[in-house]
Formats: C-alpha cells, structure tokens, sequence
C-alpha cells in the first residue's frame, strides 16, 4: 500500500511539474516565424500547411485587400483562447501565432502570410505542434475552425 501512495505521489509530481514546464517554456520568435510559402513540412503528422501549391490545402481568394485579410485574419486568431502573436504584424501580411492547449498548455505555432493575388488576396499557414509526433487533427481541426471563422467575419 505504501508502494502505492508514493506511486501515485511521483505520477502526480511529475504531472505537476510538466503542467508547470509547458507553461513556461518560451516561445523563441525566430525559431517559429516562418514562411509558410517556403516551410518544409514535417513527416509527422503532427502539422497542417495550406498554401497556393504544395500544401494539404489552399485558401480561397478573398475579394479584399491584403491588409484587410491579414486584419481579419488576426482577429480570427486572437478570438481564439490561450492565443497570442509572437512575431509580425497585419501590416506586414506575415503573422505568427502560438496557442496552448487548455490542459497541459502544449504549444503549437501558427504562421500565417497572406499573398496578394489578382482579384484580392489569399493566404499561406503553417500550423504545428512544438512537441510530440501526433496532434490527434488538432492543428488540422484548428485551421477548418479558422477558415469558418474567416469566412464569417468576411461575410458582407
């Protein structure tokens, strides 16, 4: 029995202390702000790139200028909990985002560029997560959630 309560006593440290640990760990700007025009996709599945050609999917075009959709874009993002922006801007069309799970607080980085196109402006985005090999369709679940989100608040 005793075996058994310092057991349960370690299993519940070190749950304390990766719950602490994620939490923590800082999100390095130059490390995760990348081009997702240019980003190599990991073979884990683990990350979801939508971009004009040689991603998982791309993004329509939006019949707005490069900066509205960046604008839009954002507040898509940070209407999401436990979601910040760690590097770029709206104005610069090129934004990167971290946002934490709810339990544990993993990260996964977000980046997202929007491309001017003939008609309007599309975009490139780079959804991954920092740890592990699987994200069970997180990230991809996330960028489906983004894109309704997207067409919403663009909606006339």
């Amino acid at each position: 029995m005793k075996i058994l309560i310092f057991l349960i006593a370690v299993i519940a440290a070190a749950g304390l202390a990766g719950a602490f640990y994620f939490r923590m760990v800082p999100d390095d700007p130059d490390r995760w702000h990348v081009d997702p025009l240019t980003a190599v996709k990991p073979r884990s599945p683990n990350a979801v790139l939508i971009r004009p050609e040689g991603g998982d999917d791309s993004a329509p075009v939006y019949d707005v200028p490069p900066k509205a959709l960046a604008i839009a874009l954002a507040s898509v993002a940070l209407a999401e909990p436990n979601t910040k922006r760690i590097a770029g801007a709206p104005d610069a069309l090129w934004q990167t985002f971290v946002q934490r799970s709810a339990l544990w607080a993993f990260p996964d980085y977000i980046s997202i560029k929007v491309v001017p196109v003939e008609g309007g402006a599309t975009y490139a985005a780079f959804s991954r997560a920092r740890y592990g090999y699987s994200d069970l369709g997180v990230n991809a679940a996330r960028m489906a959630r983004w894109q309704v989100a997207l067409e919403q608040r663009l909606a006339p």
